[in-house]
């Protein structure tokens, strides 16, 4: 499972998603996840579907990627869904009932919508990851948050460490799969026992890999000081952002995808 997740990996690529302006693929972004908790209709639902869907095939993501990326989060989905269906009141007649548990059909709606709206969130937020790379990500990130430096707010430092954070998780995930690993190879059991048992085999996994975790940050700091950095001031860019025309027509069919899932939210009939 800690395998399959892809969150935070740079997929490299020459696709006109690939060669947007970042500043504008973070925007969409933001908007695009905006939408999707606004949605209240299964048009709307299927225009940002639809979206995705495009998005994932300009920037030739595989699809298998987006299944991977969604595989980590169905036990949250599962058990999110679980609770909604007897939990959530309708005002109708219940389907069926079991004990002291209804299950309304407004339930169910309510359930499939908070699980698609969940699982197309991932999928929005992956693509963003899979097509900036991380040097792009620190730039736009800090171009973005460029007029906090009115507040005296370290713009520069933040944007650094959020594509640090992200940057690690790769990282992060591989030595975990090591570690598993390695204390499999021991005679570490990992996979049977009960929930107590499994919780108290992760001491020898989680121990080394906080210990990996610090040695490599300081490893970081260390290179970093070595290299004399000293933050945003006067720091200069070997690649400069600039708006293209490709900016320009995608920012467009983006627009158009917005503002007709945003018309099919408040002129089709309400679902939840």
């Amino acid at each position: 499972m800690i395998k399959d997740i892809t969150f935070g990996q740079y997929i490299f690529g020459t696709s006109p998603v690939h060669r947007m302006d970042p500043r504008i693929k973070i925007v969409f972004t933001v908007f695009s996840i905006a939408i999707l908790y606004l949605a209240k209709t299964i048009v709307g639902f299927g225009v940002n579907m639809i979206l995705l869907l495009v998005i994932y095939v300009a920037a030739k993501i595989p699809f298998k990627m987006v299944l991977k990326s969604l595989k980590p989060i169905l036990p949250i989905v599962l058990f999110t869904g679980i609770i909604n269906i007897f939990f959530f009141s309708g005002t109708a007649e219940p389907l069926f009932s079991f004990w002291k548990l209804r299950v309304y059909t407004e339930g169910i709606v309510f359930t499939v919508m908070l699980s698609l709206r969940f699982c197309m969130i991932v999928a929005a937020s992956s693509i963003l990851t899979y097509t900036t790379s991380p040097i792009e990500m620190t730039d736009a990130i800090e171009r973005l948050l460029y007029p906090f430096k009115l507040l005296k707010l370290p713009v520069h430092e933040l944007a650094m460490m959020m594509t640090i954070a992200l940057r690690f998780i790769p990282l992060l995930i591989d030595e975990t799969i090591k570690i598993m690993n390695a204390q499999k190879s021991r005679g570490a059991d990992l996979d049977t026992g009960k929930l107590i048992q499994r919780v108290k085999g992760l001491i020898p996994i989680l121990v080394p890999l906080f210990i990996s975790s610090f040695r490599r940050a300081d490893e970081l700091a260390l290179a970093m000081e070595c290299r004399c950095y000293r933050g945003g001031d006067g720091r200069t860019r070997m690649k400069q952002l600039k708006m293209k025309a490709v900016d320009a027509y995608t920012s467009l069919v983006f627009l158009l995808f917005i503002s007709l899932a945003v018309i099919c939210n408040y002129f089709f009939k309400q679902i939840l």
